[in-house]
């Protein structure tokens, strides 16, 4: 499904949000929103399912909610991003929920990635998991109040919400000297919508290699940020994967997605995936 905005646009203009006003979705957008989950789960090629949940209290207790420890105030619903036990291809899915996070975004609907500060058995609960599967990653669904709350203003500075790594942290040529936006050609653009991508706790662990007109992508790990669970680094390389891909659709550069052989990387980046142009 294409989006009605720019995509370039959508990815310049959204921003994560954890103050809610309380409402539900609206019966039209939660009618868009259900057919382009269902799109989504009939399309995707890994064992993970996406749906949304109404916060309005779970089973018999209508005072019992969702449960983000703080972190979201005021939403009304959840995107849930369910994946089976067996399946590990985080990079895959945090592609595919970005995709799901943008259409919101189109809607002119508010989000927030969530990869572990939430109540787990109260998502569980309302999710009606199968015995094989887990979340993965949830997100808030609503419209956001007026005011944000001192509590998110101060979230957002602690991580350094709006900052993001300069070119010469993250883009390098096959030499693996710093690349330069006026050598990027045809692909500044594209890569430019990927240092601009969210990430967990803002660590913007993606790397990449322009050799010619290959690109490579790689995540360099946070010592520390350790995998429990889920993949939370290798989710984010999908979230600039996403980027990447959509941008080039926009912009009408052909290629296709590879995994291949590349020598070039220190020893503490990890090869994730290769761009190739046709």
């Amino acid at each position: 499904m294409e989006y009605k905005k720019s995509v370039i646009d959508l990815i310049k203009e959204r921003k994560s949000t954890r103050t809610y006003d309380g409402r539900t979705l609206e019966e039209v957008d939660l009618k868009k929103f259900n057919s382009y989950l269902d799109e989504v789960n009939n399309e995707n090629k890994i064992k993970a399912r996406f749906k949304i949940v109404s916060n309005l209290g779970i089973g018999k207790d209508e005072s019992k909610k969702l449960g983000t420890y703080g972190f979201i105030q005021g939403a009304g619903s959840y995107v849930i991003g369910i994946m089976d036990k067996d399946e590990n291809d985080a990079l895959e899915f945090g592609n595919i929920f970005e995709r799901i996070v943008l259409f919101a975004a189109d809607l002119g609907i508010q989000t927030c990635w969530l990869g572990g500060t939430f109540n787990k058995e109260n998502f569980h609960q309302i999710s009606e998991l199968n015995d094989s599967e887990f979340i993965a990653i949830i997100s808030p669904v609503g419209y956001k109040k007026d005011k944000r709350r001192v509590f998110e203003t101060a979230m957002r500075a602690a991580v350094g919400a709006d900052k993001r790594k300069t070119w010469r942290e993250l883009f390098f040529n096959k030499n693996m000297q710093p690349l330069d936006e006026k050598d990027a050609g045809e692909y500044k653009i594209p890569l430019e919508m990927v240092r601009l991508g969210p990430s967990a706790s803002n660590k913007q662990p993606w790397r990449v290699i322009k050799d010619e007109n290959i690109i490579h992508f790689f995540v360099c790990r946070t010592k520390g940020y350790g995998i429990t669970g889920y993949d939370l680094q290798l989710n984010d390389i999908g979230i600039a994967k996403c980027h990447f891909d959509l941008t080039l659709n926009e912009l009408g550069i052909k290629g296709r997605w590879q995994k291949l052989k590349n020598d070039y990387a220190p020893n503490d980046w990890e090869y994730a995936v290769s761009w190739v142009a046709d």
